[in-house]
């Protein structure tokens, strides 16, 4: 204690300065309004650099945990996103199906990755195959209607024999009519075929929907083929020789689906044994 007021007195001088000059300062800044406003102004600019690199740090301090914050915002849109797209993409693949498919068939859906529309035998490559439950004499779709037949198989991979193709024989019919036909290319368009065997007793007008028959074992009755655009009279003049405008765009034609008839098998070999039938009396 004696050490302190040996201190203070010591300088005593010192203090009495600078205690007069506090004093000073709070009468100027207290009764002159100019000193006033600069020191209010002088201070809220210290105390704003001071909160300033206060907040500064903070944020600095809180950046992991924000880092962290938006990792997880990112993961979880990804993960959105994903399941987004397997919705879509299902939902595309579904859409392939054509509507009144009977139960007993079955699709399997196929991207084509090549294929040619300009050739008087064209084929299609689509990435499907015998790994995936595909044989060949299997109807192949597209979601607006017929586009050919499986003509030989691997593994991964599958050629299909498409309408257009001079080779290529499907049985048709007029809708709502029991009047069927067969479909023939003739390499004048990608868009069209032709319809024979339509007999002229039948009632044909242009805008009639040609569809499958159902009469072989490869397609069901009732997928849509094409419309009739032009109505002329084949070679022997006992039938009708139909322009068939196509719903299946070839030129464009991506995403396809391969029929899986499950009473196919069946359905052949009864016909084998009932054609193996000696009926000769």
């Amino acid at each position: 204690m004696r050490a302190l007021i040996d201190l203070l007195l010591q300088y005593k001088h010192w203090l009495v300065f600078i205690l007069l000059e506090i004093v000073s300062l709070l009468l100027l800044f207290s009764y002159n309004g100019y000193q006033k406003s600069v020191y209010f102004t002088t201070a809220n600019d210290v105390v704003g650099v001071f909160y300033s690199a206060t907040s500064s740090v903070s944020s600095y301090l809180n950046l992991q945990t924000e880092n962290k914050m938006l990792e997880e915002d990112n993961q979880r849109l990804m993960r959105e996103n994903y399941q987004l797209k397997q919705r879509i993409a299902e939902a595309k693949l579904d859409s392939l199906k054509p509507k009144g498919l009977p139960p007993y068939y079955n699709i399997v859906n196929a991207q084509v990755v090549k294929s040619t529309v300009h050739k008087a035998n064209n084929l299609i490559t689509i990435n499907k195959g015998e790994s995936d439950g595909i044989k060949p004499e299997m109807g192949v779709i597209s979601s607006h209607g017929v586009v050919g037949i499986v003509y030989m198989t691997s593994s991964h991979y599958s050629i299909v024999m498409p309408l257009l193709n001079k080779h290529s024989m499907v049985s048709c019919r007029l809708k709502g009519t029991e009047h069927f036909g067969t479909l023939n290319w003739q390499r004048e368009s990608p868009y069209q075929t032709y319809s024979t065997g339509i007999p002229r007793h039948a009632k044909v007008k242009k805008g009639d929907v040609m569809e499958t028959n159902g009469y072989s074992a490869i397609f069901p009755p009732g997928i849509p083929i094409g419309v009739v655009s032009n109505i002329g009279d084949s070679s022997d003049g006992m039938s009708y020789l139909l322009t068939v405008n196509l719903y299946t765009d070839f030129t464009t034609l991506r995403e396809v689906s391969v029929i899986t008839d499950y009473i196919q098998a069946e359905r052949i070999e009864l016909e084998e044994k009932a054609d193996s039938l000696n009926t000769e009396s």
